[in-house]
Parts: structure tokens; C-alpha cells; sequence
């Protein structure tokens, strides 16, 4: 089983509110993403050797709110130091689905 199978089951077996455990979820997924996709654009993990002087790197997240079906998702959308990332995921200015 993973994470969401052992987590859906918990909140069942204590009669909590399983759409939390998918909002908790879904904003999971996303920012891992978000992260992967600045990975992919930068073409280097974080902390490698590699992007040292690669002339552009990571530098820090804008935090956004974004409204679905199941709650405010938080999501924390990473940028690059020379401003040219386009995250791809959530569309720009949009705040919900």
C-alpha cells in the first residue's frame, strides 16, 4: 500500500473527513511538480555540483493559494535567479478549476 491507500483507510477506520486526506495529497503531488519541473528547466538536481556556475539557479518559492473541489490547495511555486521559468502546472493568474 502507499501513502493516500494508508491514509484513506485511517481516516475511514476514525470517521474523519476523507477529502482532506485527498486536499493533503493533491497539494503534495503538485508542489513535488512544481519542483521537479524547475528540476527538469534548470537540467540539475538541487545541491548538485553541476549547477554551480551554470549561470542560472534555483532561488526560493512564491507561496499561492488554489481553490478545488477538495479545499485551498497551498501551493509554493519555485522560480529561477534569471526570472525565465514558466512553470507549467498551474496556469498563470488562475485560482481555481
Amino acid at each position: 500500500m502507499n501513502h493516500l491507500t494508508t491514509d484513506l483507510i485511517e481516516a475511514l477506520a476514525k470517521k474523519q473527513d476523507i477529502e482532506e486526506v485527498f486536499r493533503r495529497h493533491l497539494e503534495e503531488a503538485i508542489n513535488q511538480l512544481l519542483k521537479h519541473e524547475l528540476t527538469v528547466f534548470l537540467d540539475y538536481e538541487p545541491y548538485e555540483r553541476k549547477g554551480v556556475h551554470s549561470g542560472n539557479s534555483r532561488n526560493r518559492f512564491y507561496d499561492r493559494t488554489f481553490k478545488t473541489e477538495y479545499g485551498e490547495l497551498q501551493l509554493r511555486i519555485p522560480r529561477d535567479r534569471n526570472g525565465e521559468f514558466q512553470q507549467q502546472t498551474v496556469a498563470p493568474y488562475k485560482r481555481s478549476n
